[in-house]
């Protein structure tokens, strides 16, 4: 078996097998047999020359507390039925993992269909994505602030709705930054997300923003989906929820991704929301160096910890290293010897994204303490929990 980055001549062929593999629609969508900046595509071929597995590096950067880290988003993994478990994946991941890493990507997330594979590869469950739906008409209604505007938003808006994304996310651990090569490529129709914007603003200033998808019919079964709801002050999120609300008698269900404790959530009725979807998404790092010294960290942690990590397919992250945070900033050196704390590199991915505590790590037995407080290593966690709001 050979591994190998695409060409724009092996791509109809990946799109077939990646339909076969994902019982996708049979007709191609615009770009997929065209060569997509911010993105790369790996192959793995047999001794024929038959395409038999496909995977995507897609080129994202995720926010970490107030910085911007380089990240090798996985998608689109198919493996040819005939050629399963033979180690097609595992051959196709390892070398996405190096190719990341040589083009200075730090962390990686996927969303898998089966999470075992990606376990043996080093990636571990850190989050869902959920998308819950509510009764319309129990959103909470009030009489409109005249102190703010809504009103429909246009291509022109844009800019400033992805700067009302940005201000919301970037001090939080995980979402896309939504910038770089391919998301220029696929904004650059210039259209609409969904169906219609809306915005509300203070004084000129967008301060909340919704996009939508109207759905059909207005019986019982009409559905509102919202693709995202953000707001940056509680205000904008009253009126921004009251406008929502107003689709009761035609849409009685609301269909959104909630943003935990933001300040749209905080005035929704959560209590009666019924899970629609939930997307497991998983995270490890490519390079763990680079994943501790891009990332920001909460100014007031300070500290340090030696821990021996183990990385079976990314083997330039197994060693003894040293992690040190303080002023905001956290670094991560070899060091020599023995460590008393050891962990997998699933245990690591699970700290990095704060999903876990590591005496919870210990019980799952991805993090060894030989003598050693394990608690030393939620240090690594610093930061509260992860979350992402894009699909890929």
């Amino acid at each position: 078996m050979h591994v190998r980055e695409l060409t724009a001549d092996d791509l109809a062929e990946a799109w077939e097998l990646g339909r076969f593999a994902f019982g996708s629609n049979p007709q191609r969508p615009p770009h997929a047999t065209e060569v997509v900046p911010g993105m790369t595509r790996y192959g793995a071929f047999d001794d024929t020359g038959r395409l038999v597995g496909k995977a995507v590096d897609l080129h994202h950067d995720q926010w970490w507390s107030g910085r911007a880290v380089p990240a090798a988003d996985v998608a689109g993994v198919a493996v040819a039925p005939e050629a399963r478990g033979r180690g097609v994946a595992r051959a196709m991941l390892s070398a996405l993992l190096r190719g990341a890493r040589e083009r200075g990507a730090a962390v990686s997330a996927l969303y898998p269909t089966i999470a075992a594979p990606y376990r043996a590869c080093g990636w571990e469950a850190a989050g869902v994505l959920r998308t819950v739906d509510l009764a319309t008409a129990a959103l909470p209604r009030h009489r409109p602030d005249p102190r703010l505007t809504v009103r429909a938003g246009t291509a022109a808006d844009l800019p400033a709705v992805a700067a009302l994304y940005e201000r919301v996310t970037r001090h939080r651990n995980g979402p896309l930054t939504r910038r770089g090569e391919l998301f220029d490529f696929h904004a650059a129709d210039g259209g609409l997300p969904g169906d219609a914007l809306t915005l509300v603003e203070d004084g000129g200033d967008l301060v909340a923003y919704a996009s939508w998808e109207r759905g059909r019919g207005y019986g019982a079964d009409s559905v509102l989906t919202v693709d995202e709801a953000l707001a940056t002050t509680a205000d904008a999120a009253r009126e921004l929820v009251g406008v929502l609300g107003s689709w009761a008698s035609v849409a009685p269900t609301l269909r959104l991704c909630p943003l935990d404790g933001d300040a749209v959530s905080v005035h929704l009725p959560l209590e009666s929301a019924r899970e629609h979807e939930r997307d497991l998404w998983m995270h490890r790092p490519v390079d763990v160096a680079r994943a501790i010294a891009t990332r920001g960290w909460p100014g007031h942690v300070r500290g340090a910890v030696n821990f021996a990590l183990t990385d079976a397919l990314a083997e330039w992250n197994t060693g003894t290293w040293r992690l040190s945070v303080a002023d905001g900033a956290g670094e991560l050196t070899r060091t020599g010897g023995e460590a008393d704390l050891r962990l997998d590199v699933r245990g690591f991915a699970l700290l990095y994204a704060g999903a876990a505590r590591a005496r919870s790590v210990v019980e799952a037995g991805l993090l060894h303490a030989v003598g050693a407080d394990p608690d030393a290593l939620d240090l690594l966690g610093a930061g509260g929990p992860a979350q992402l709001l894009d699909y890929f």
